[in-house]
């Protein structure tokens, strides 16, 4: 993953960046990204094989972010260095019960969440229970 940033970055600097896409760069864990990517608006992090979210840096004007495609179950709360949040893909992770969205309330801003192949889409009133959660939501599962 540490690679694949500085290619992103294209000899730019980190607060430079404002995109990053990361996709399919093999890792469990996030590595190499961090608080200096302080502009960054879109993160892509699509088929990364991410188990956890430890590690994820403080992104204060990330809008974007895209984590489809993993092994994700938890840890939601590890987001909160990113406010402005206003799309948020975790389709097909690990996302098993209501509880463990509980921290995107934090989200005032989110307006798209994509939870599609998820455990938790199976929870009995499951779109009236996130529309509960987050009134600001517009789009939930495209």
């Amino acid at each position: 993953m540490e690679k694949r940033i500085e290619l992103e970055k294209r000899g730019k600097s980190p607060e430079e960046v404002n995109e990053l896409n990361l996709d399919n760069c093999k890792s469990t864990m996030i590595v190499g990204l961090t608080d200096e990517f302080v502009n960054l608006v879109n993160l892509s992090l699509i088929n990364v094989g991410l188990t956890t979210l430890k590690g994820f840096p403080k992104l204060p004007n990330l809008k974007k972010l895209e984590l489809s495609d993993n092994r994700i179950s938890g840890q939601l709360n590890l987001l909160s260095g990113s406010p402005d949040l206003t799309h948020l893909n975790l389709s097909a992770n690990k996302i098993k019960d209501m509880a463990t969205l509980e921290p995107l309330r934090e989200f005032v801003h989110l307006k798209s969440l994509d939870l599609f192949n998820n455990e938790v889409t199976n929870t009995e009133g499951y779109k009236e229970k996130v529309f509960e959660l987050l009134p600001n939501l517009k789009y939930l599962d495209g």
